[in-house]
């Protein structure tokens, strides 16, 4: 039976999972949902799988943070949670899991197509978070247009090895680390190297043909590390936009393709497009758009009803589109108007520029204007060399001040920047 997982310790087959899943479904605590708090990969997909096998609901909330996860239980009071760690304190409704994963042999688990699997959280970037359940039919659905999007990556009839900086906790990280495996037929490693040489070890222990499924973040860190890789048959990006000057700098120095997907929470991944080349995205098999004026309305056939995205999209033809900001990012001062991701890309065209945001304050000023703001991590400029810059290329009324250095962005494990922490830093900084 083929590898389900591997590690520099070798390889776990699908059969050795099935018994796995079999055992520990038997020890789960009896409850409705589960918040799955595995940082080990392997563990995490014995205990999503276990759960499924019970009933119970994975609940998948935008952080791992406590208050983020209180939030979550709170609405959902016949949850508990799971993992791996030990804790000095431990936390209430936390179960952890055995050190040795206990086996029970049996038939393969089978799971309804229209059973309740897991339920994902947005990030409440625009708006409260809300729930978005997905069936294990759904997951099927979805996870055959990915491999749609990325099979041509290797050769047909291989076994692709990925290896995720991603959480498996995080939309992107399950559908490619762990709907992938289950059911693309692919393998992946067990950790989640974080740091450049993590990376490079974690793919020295994977066959070929080798994917490295990762985030802008992740992919400027290793481009600048000049670490060496294993030979890549592509490495796949999301979570954040990717510069393309970025791009194909991956694809000189890995020599590879960068193939960056698009997708959501509520939508999981509908397009992908080879940035350093490509401005449009390309849509899925069986995906279609149509714009609306506060947002884009996505058919597609793994979702029971259209989802509203709040990106604001220009269709080109039936297959194509070029992603033109959100409706929150639209600025309007003095009659005039910008966007903010605009804005944040010419900042991080600056030479200099390592990292960098803008965003806009709540608060207005004596004109009744929300200001706005940056910071950028620019260890070799000045602050008035940053904002040089950008005056060769935006309107005076959108340039943001406060304009601060900082020595990193406070981004969580998939890149993304918490608004209410960005804030913090800044009022931080303006001390």
């Amino acid at each position: 039976m083929r590898a389900l997982l591997f590690d520099g310790n070798g390889a776990i087959t699908l059969a050795d999972y099935f018994a796995q899943v079999r055992g520990l479904a038997a020890m789960l605590p009896a409850a409705g949902h589960v918040i799955n708090l595995c940082e080990d990969r392997y563990k995490f997909l014995v205990a999503f799988g276990a759960a499924a096998l019970r009933g119970q609901v994975t609940l998948l909330p935008s952080s791992r943070a406590p208050a983020v996860i209180d939030e979550v239980r709170a609405r959902y009071p016949d949850s508990y949670c799971l993992g791996e760690q030990s804790f000095p304190d431990t936390p209430p409704h936390y179960w952890r899991l055995p050190e040795r994963m206990p086996r029970q042999d049996g038939a393969p688990p089978m799971i309804d197509s229209d059973a309740l699997i897991a339920i994902g959280f947005t990030s409440g970037s625009t708006g409260s978070p809300k729930p978005n359940p997905k069936t294990w039919g759904s997951f099927h659905t979805s996870t055959a247009q990915n491999l749609a999007a990325l099979r041509d990556l290797w050769p047909a009839g291989a076994v692709p090895n990925f290896v995720a900086t991603v959480p498996p906790q995080h939309m992107y990280g399950m559908e490619m680390s762990v709907l992938m495996p289950l059911l693309g037929g692919a393998a992946v490693h067990a950790e989640r190297p974080f740091f450049p040489g993590d990376v490079a070890r974690a793919l020295q222990q994977a066959a070929a043909p080798r994917v490295l499924v990762t985030t802008p973040v992740h992919l400027r860190a290793l481009v600048e590390s000049g670490v060496e890789l294993s030979p890549l048959t592509g490495i796949v990006s999301a979570t954040a936009p990717l510069p393309q000057a970025l791009a194909a700098e991956a694809e000189r120095r890995f020599d590879c393709e960068v193939r960056e997907v698009f997708g959501s929470t509520e939508t999981c991944v509908i397009a992908r497009r080879r940035t350093a080349r490509e401005d449009a995205w390309q849509l899925l098999p069986g995906v279609r758009l149509a714009p609306q004026p506060d947002g884009t309305l996505v058919h597609a056939a793994h979702l029971d009803a259209p989802v509203v995205l709040a990106d604001l999209v220009e269709l080109e033809g039936e297959h194509a589109f070029h992603l033109r900001g959100r409706n929150a990012d639209l600025l309007e001062i003095a009659g005039k108007r910008a966007s903010l991701g605009d804005l944040n890309r010419k900042l991080l065209s600056i030479p200099g520029v390592e990292d960098g945001v803008v965003f806009q304050l709540d608060e207005t000023d004596a004109a009744g204007v929300r200001r706005i703001a940056a910071l950028a991590v620019a260890p070799t400029l000045r602050e008035t060399d940053i904002l040089g810059h950008l005056q060769r290329g935006v309107d005076a009324v959108f340039l943001p001040r406060p304009l601060l250095r900082v020595a990193a962005l406070p981004r969580n494990e998939t890149g993304k920047l918490p608004r209410d922490v960005l804030l913090a830093l800044l009022r931080s900084r303006m001390r």
